[in-house]
């Protein structure tokens, strides 16, 4: 994975609660092998119209929302089966952080496992954000060492993450990556072991 230390981008707001997995990334795309290339398939059942062209009224399909690396969403996002396809999705498409009131637990965690930053907002601060997108220029940043979002306004909020993920996500680290630290102790371990066979 690619560290995550600060990310400054436009935000995308998709305001709907219990956007489940299934609308993130429809079943019929889960046969691929690959974790890339299934942006194009993201929210697909609200982003393409039968004739496969794009859906004007879809949030995501308006030009504000063109080139957003934030999303802002409603509660429960995340919900329904516990496919990790929904983040490689998600990354795909190019969004590095998502912000909404809550999150599916699993799918939370499927988020943190492939280096994409979900926080969890009050809503209220989540409705500052999304009237503050109506300006074409605004961007947020989002500082994952500091916990802090400040945007091109004055605004600056702290918000909570789990020091083990944040330390993973800061680093680029997977929990492999965490299982390799310890090596050596594994290696002396194989090694004792194999003195029992």
């Amino acid at each position: 994975m690619q560290p995550f230390t600060t990310h400054t981008g436009k935000v995308a707001v998709l305001n709907r609660a219990n956007v489940d997995t299934d609308q993130i990334i429809p079943k019929q795309f889960l046969k691929r092998i690959e974790k890339t290339g299934y942006g194009r398939f993201a929210f697909f059942d609200w982003r393409y119209l039968d004739d496969g062209s794009e859906n004007p009224k879809f949030e995501l399909n308006q030009e504000k929302s063109k080139g957003a690396t934030i999303l802002l969403a409603g509660e429960n996002f995340g919900c329904g089966s516990s496919r990790e396809h929904a983040p490689w999705a998600l990354s795909d498409y190019g969004f590095q952080v998502i912000l909404a009131p809550s999150y599916a637990d699993i799918f939370h965690q499927n988020c943190l496992k492939n280096g994409l930053l979900p926080i969890a907002l009050e809503q209220s601060d989540l409705d500052v954000i999304r009237e503050k997108t109506n300006d074409d220029n605004y961007v947020l940043t989002i500082d994952l060492g500091e916990q802090l979002i400040s945007d091109n306004q004055g605004l600056s909020k702290s918000f909570e993450v789990d020091p083990y993920w944040k330390d993973m996500l800061l680093y680029g680290k997977d929990e492999i990556d965490l299982t390799l630290n310890f090596d050596e102790k594994i290696k002396q371990f194989e090694e004792r072991r194999a003195s029992f066979l």
